[in-house]
């Protein structure tokens, strides 16, 4: 009886060592199948003279001189980007003074199953041009405020960096043109929508919805607009105003 008391008991031993084990291998699998291994083809666009982006991990760094590659007022004279605005306010912040430099860290597959998290001052985002993408807030109060500073492509300088508070004329003017990549990881669009040309109606709180992009070979995927709302004080359109939705 004992013999055969300790013969089971191996039995039950070694059922759960390879039980255990297949486990193990399935969870590894698994966890396998969602490391991202290739940045995303949308990063493809963005200014490579001004931008350098590589995964590490499950993060995608990007680091920027935050410089643009299109003209504006904020080059300043002499500059062959300068673009003259008599209109423009211009701030007293000079872009040559390289200044501009940001690094930000995202997930290179966003969370959408956690809270809604409104956008904070400063970098919200990297526009495809290298520049910052700010919110609908200026310092601690309203856009207003800065309208008269705000260039050609709804841009200027302040607190340090060259950025965008509206929809970036020089690489996005009402198309379904990529804007570049916020700080939870999801990328924003132009105001039309790639999967049908045309103004998408489905958009949450945020300007996001799921659908097909230019880069993502017919599969849907989780994504902002610019919202087709004119934002009055300007006369354009805002970027984007939150909240969040990958963290």
């Amino acid at each position: 009886m004992i013999t055969n008391f300790k013969y089971y008991v191996s039995l039950a031993v070694l059922a759960m060592y390879f039980t255990g084990c297949s486990s193990d291998s399935y969870l590894d699998t698994e966890s396998e199948e969602n490391v991202v291994t290739e940045l995303h083809e949308a990063f493809s666009v963005f200014n490579k003279d001004a931008v350098t982006i590589y995964l590490d991990g499950s993060e995608v760094v990007i680091e920027t001189t935050g410089l643009p590659n299109h003209e504006t007022v904020y080059w300043g004279e002499g500059n062959e980007l300068y673009r003259d605005e008599p209109g423009v306010e211009v701030t007293p912040s000079i872009m040559s003074s390289n200044n501009n430099a940001t690094s930000i860290r995202v997930d290179a597959t966003p969370d959408l199953s956690g809270n809604q998290i409104d956008t904070q001052l400063n970098t919200i985002g990297i526009a495809v041009s290298g520049s910052s993408i700010f919110n609908d807030q200026e310092g601690n109060g309203p856009l207003a405020q800065a309208a008269a500073s705000l260039d050609w492509t709804g841009a200027h300088i302040g607190p340090g960096v060259y950025h965008y508070h509206l929809e970036p004329k020089a690489f996005t003017n009402d198309d379904n043109n990529l804007v570049g990549i916020l700080l939870d990881g999801v990328f924003l669009y132009g105001r039309k929508c790639s999967s049908t040309g045309t103004y998408p109606t489905d958009l949450d709180v945020s300007g996001g919805h799921n659908s097909s992009t230019q880069y993502t070979g017919g599969e849907t995927e989780y994504h902002y607009h610019i919202i087709n709302e004119m934002y009055s004080t300007t006369g354009s359109y805002l970027a984007f105003a939150g909240p969040y939705q990958g963290y």
